[in-house]
């Protein structure tokens, strides 16, 4: 009879306690838990694109994406409907919060391009090509690769088949990018597929080290020409 009973205090304690409220700290942290099960610690594949990481990355980068997504500028529905009724001050807290956040970023991958296309590429990352109005990649995306701050990503630490796709998208209008005119858009367009494709593998095999550089490096020029990134959609002020 006592073990009975004590059977039966046992279970209502159990159900009593799994009825009772969790308590979550209503924090940044706790909020944005759900963004990791897409955008986790590496680089995954869903149904439709790769879901790039976000942890890391400059702050105004992330800030212009979430609003375009918001916005209707950058369509894909996933997102559009989780930030649809976000405000700019929640979407910058969000922005701020993944910026400051770490990434170990992987080893190079080892390609096995040709020297003479190696060559080509490296001259395209560092001097670009005048002839066809293209700018380096380092002009933008500063010396290290590693993006400027606040609102330009770095191009290291990058799968081969998420750059390919962002370049065709670019190159193509594809619905994983932006509806109105950008910089980026128009120098992928120039570039050949060929070039496409080496990029795509010579990027990832490079080290990817150090931290986003300063505004202050990039040249008035290249401001003047992506000005879309730095004054359309720039970050409102504390």
């Amino acid at each position: 009879m006592r073990l009975l009973i004590l059977s039966g205090i046992l279970f209502f304690t159990s159900v009593a306690a799994a009825d009772a409220p969790v308590e979550v700290a209503d924090t940044i942290a706790e909020r944005v838990k759900s963004c990791m099960l897409c955008h986790g610690d590496q680089d995954k594949t869903g149904l439709d694109a790769y879901y790039p990481r976000i942890t890391g990355k400059p702050a105004g980068y992330l800030f212009n994406q979430l609003r375009n997504f918001r916005d209707g500028r950058r369509y894909y529905q996933p997102m559009a409907i989780l930030l649809e009724n976000l405000t700019d001050e929640y979407l910058q807290e969000m922005a701020e919060y993944f910026a400051a956040q770490p990434y170990n970023y992987p080893l190079p991958r080892p390609h096995a391009l040709p020297s003479a296309t190696v060559q080509e590429i490296q001259v395209l990352v560092d001097s670009g090509d005048a002839t066809r109005d293209l700018p380096a990649c380092s002009a933008c995306h500063g010396a290290d690769l590693m993006g400027v701050k606040p609102f330009i990503p770095g191009l290291l630490g990058l799968p081969s088949a998420y750059l390919a796709a962002q370049f065709g998208g670019w190159r193509n209008g594809g619905v994983m990018r932006g509806q109105v005119p950008n910089c980026m858009s128009e120098i992928a367009r120039k570039l050949s597929q060929e070039e496409v494709n080496a990029l795509a593998l010579w990027l990832p095999a490079q080290a990817a080290s150090g931290e986003p550089a300063e505004q202050d490096v990039l040249a008035p020029e290249m401001v003047e020409r992506c000005q879309s990134i730095f004054s359309a959609r720039r970050m409102t002020k504390p």
